[in-house]
This record gives C-alpha cells, structure tokens and sequence, in this order.
C-alpha cells in the first residue's frame, strides 16, 4: 500500500481519512510551520509527497520540492479541499494509486 506525505495546513481534519479511504495506507503530516523539521528531509517509505498550497510560503514550496527531487519522489500541489487535492491526485500520472496495480482512483469515490 502506499504512502503519502502531506506538508502544509494547521489540521487535516477528514482529509487523512478520505486519504486512506482511496488507498493511502500511511499519511503523514507536517504542518510547515517549522521549517527545520522539514529541512531535515522526507521520512523513508513515502511514495508521494502532496503539499497544500495555501497553507506554506514559498520558501518551504521550493525546500520540499528540492527535497522530493533529490530522492526522486513524485509531488503534487493542491488546496486545502478534498475537492482540489482528489483532482491533484487523479490528474497525477506518478500517483501510486494511479499505476497499474491499483484501481483507477476515479472507481474510488
């Protein structure tokens, strides 16, 4: 199952559980607010990194986007909505749900 790391936003509230309702097994989640924690690098096992757009500052953006590149992780950027994170996530051909060995997230919902 795949792994996910989001970055930004206070709180999640049900957006970790929709996460694992699609197929998500682990979700972890920086706020952004310290910057030091993420400047530490991505945790381990984690297959896709999503960062809501809103909620960081471009500065942040462009550590975690160097940071998913040098392990070569795909990354996506979305508002804080389920409704634009499920359309980051389906567009996202490097999505793991999106590979051949998992159900089009789209039969998900």
């Amino acid at each position: 199952m795949p792994s996910l790391l989001v970055v930004g936003g206070d709180h999640l509230g049900n957006i970790e559980e929709k996460l694992a309702n699609i197929g998500f097994d682990t979700v972890i989640h920086i706020t952004g607010r310290k910057s030091q924690t993420v400047k530490k690098g991505i945790p381990e096992n984690i297959d896709l990194v999503l960062v809501l757009t809103d909620y960081i500052n471009h500065n942040l953006s462009k550590v975690i986007k160097q940071k998913a590149k040098e392990q070569s992780l795909p990354i996506c950027f979305a508002k804080r909505s389920w409704c634009s994170i499920c359309q980051v996530l389906e567009s996202c051909k490097e999505c793991p749900l999106n590979q051949a060995h998992y159900y089009p997230m789209a039969n998900r919902h």
